[in-house]
């Protein structure tokens, strides 16, 4: 099979997968990625079982897991016999007779996800003498992820230094313009790879008090401040953005859940200790939603807060 030409890896996935289905038959042919709990679908050649990239499984429930682990076989021509597949849930769920899958690993040799296939029917034994092709196959796609994942941080780079023109002249954030062109660089980004990212929506409480008792000077600079305090929490591989009147915005790129909600806290005790009173909103990215609504999740998480403040 020749890579050459293919531009990306979402390219040369589509034409593994193309290569694979054709030489080996199975009705579904996967690459995924592995995120906490989470068994995300990137790619997918579909014949009978309706999966689509975007759809999201329970990871321990799925043949895959058990596979990396090293408890059960990469090539499983009749999965029925090996008793962690016959007994898995997601073999209760649809019908899966055959079964082939290969770890695709991280640069620094972590699980990324998998490139594996299913069948309802039982397929030869002989089917075990393919591995080294198979193997070949998820080694070629583990080293242009890697590559491409390097280069993808790199442009990630230069998207921030692109967009630091589209910012708010009175805190230097990044702008309402900017985080929206931010914000669909990286849904791109997480459709290709399924990194995990947070979004997290801050609201000033006393911003309008300020500026009707102290003036529009002392707001600017509750405003100023409020700025400053995220940029010393926050790591340089988030994006901080004011979006407008007393609302900011963080973008936590390759973050899971635990992590985000520690940033979370960080940025709350940060805020108090500077005398800041605001409300804050956090919410995951959904695989099949996207960044979009996870901002729109975001923000009505930090206005239940705001509410909840108000009523205690």
């Amino acid at each position: 099979m020749d890579v050459h030409g293919f531009k990306n890896f979402q390219e040369v996935g589509q034409s593994v997968l193309k290569f694979l289905h054709a030489r080996f038959g199975f009705d579904l042919w996967m690459i995924t990625r592995v995120e906490d709990k989470d068994w995300i679908v990137l790619q997918s050649e579909d014949y009978a079982y309706d999966v689509k990239p975007g759809h999201v499984f329970c990871w321990e429930d799925s043949f895959c897991s058990h596979m990396v682990k090293g408890k059960a076989p990469r090539i499983a021509p009749r999965s029925e016999e090996i008793p962690l597949y016959a007994n898995a849930p997601i073999a209760q769920q649809v019908p899966i007779k055959a079964y082939i899958g290969q770890p695709l690993y991280h640069e620094d040799g972590s699980i990324f996800g998998t490139i594996c296939a299913i069948d309802p029917q039982p397929q030869p034994k002989s089917l075990l003498d393919e591995a080294p092709l198979i193997e070949q196959m998820a080694a070629l796609l583990s080293y242009i992820l890697q590559a491409e994942i390097r280069a993808s941080a790199q442009l990630r780079q230069v998207e921030r230094l692109q967009v630091e023109a589209l910012t708010d002249h009175l805190t230097s954030l990044v702008n309402r313009r900017g985080w929206d062109h931010v914000i669909d660089a990286e849904e791109a980004r997480c459709k290709l790879y399924g990194h995990p990212v947070a979004i997290i929506i801050i609201d000033l409480n006393d911003l309008k008090i300020t500026n009707d008792l102290f003036g529009h000077s002392a707001g600017d600079e509750l405003l100023q401040a409020t700025a400053k305090v995220l940029k010393a929490s926050i790591s340089d591989q988030h994006m901080i953005a004011r979006l407008g009147g007393d609302e900011f915005a963080i973008l936590c790129v390759d973050t899971v859940l635990v992590d985000a909600e520690k940033i979370c806290q960080h940025l709350e005790d940060a805020l108090n200790h500077a005398n800041i009173s605001a409300a804050l909103g956090m919410a995951m990215r959904d695989p099949s939603r996207g960044l979009l609504h996870a901002a729109q999740q975001a923000d009505l998480n930090m206005y239940q807060t705001k509410k909840e403040k108000i009523q205690s």
